[in-house]
């Protein structure tokens, strides 16, 4: 069982971007998506063909999922996850922190 999914709210705990918040939009491995965090500028060529106009977009650039924690807003601070296991044998994501549910 993954420790975080998508559309978690994270805090990004290392990096240029450090103590900035937003939601993951995509898991890719061991790499995160956050939105709204890491932007980076790419200077394209225009494409007539895909109606495309040249420039320098901005866009998301992945980071390591071990630059990012969990937010909890009990707390308002980064949290770990732990995994609790029922006696059913079901899983569920808890805050290391103070043992409460995430999902």
């Amino acid at each position: 069982m993954n420790k975080l999914k998508r559309d978690d709210e994270v805090v990004v705990i290392a990096g240029k971007d450090k103590g900035k918040r937003g939601t993951i939009s995509q898991l890719l491995g061991d790499k995160v998506v956050v939105h709204g965090v890491n932007m980076v500028k790419r200077h394209t060529k225009p494409n007539p063909n895909a109606g495309q106009p040249g420039g320098i977009v901005e866009s998301e650039a992945p980071l390591d999922i071990s630059n990012v924690a969990i937010f909890n807003s009990d707390t308002n601070k980064a949290d770990r996850v732990g995994i609790k296991v029922a006696e059913d044998g079901s899983k569920t994501r808890v805050f290391k922190s103070n043992g409460q549910e995430i999902d």
